[in-house]
């Protein structure tokens, strides 16, 4: 990074061969004129999980996020806190109100749940189905 750029607020960690992800990734980076998100595609086959100190299968089974302080975040919270650093503190605000809150938890874990069936990409290994009984 370039010294007369500033430090990112958030990085975030992010499916890159998801269409739905990528497009909004894509958009916050148009909304993010500060600086403020570093996105880090976990999709790209030059990125290692294990050098971050994770797994892969960890990082696609949910959207994780970065502070500079090296705290990890995960879930609604990530998209809260890119939301933020893109001026959007009104919406943020109210995805907080409980209510609000349980229902965006419960609806992003359902996508990342079937993240990969949604979007066609399912693989013997990612898109198990249960056993017979």
């Amino acid at each position: 990074m370039s010294a007369s750029l500033p430090q990112a607020e958030l990085e975030v960690f992010f499916d890159g061969g998801c269409p739905l992800c990528r497009r909004e990734v894509n958009l916050l980076a148009r909304w993010d004129r500060r600086g403020k998100i570093r996105f880090t595609n976990i999709d790209d086959p030059a990125f290692s999980a294990t050098a971050i100190g994770t797994s892969q299968s960890q990082l696609m089974a949910e959207m994780h996020g970065r502070l500079p302080d090296g705290t990890w975040i995960k879930g609604v919270e990530v998209f809260r806190r890119m939301y933020a650093a893109v001026g959007l503190g009104p919406i943020v605000w109210l995805s907080r109100w409980p209510i609000i809150s349980q229902l965006l938890d419960v609806g992003y874990w359902v996508f990342a749940k079937n993240r990969l069936r949604l979007t066609g990409r399912c693989t013997p290994d990612s898109c198990k189905l249960p056993a017979p009984r």
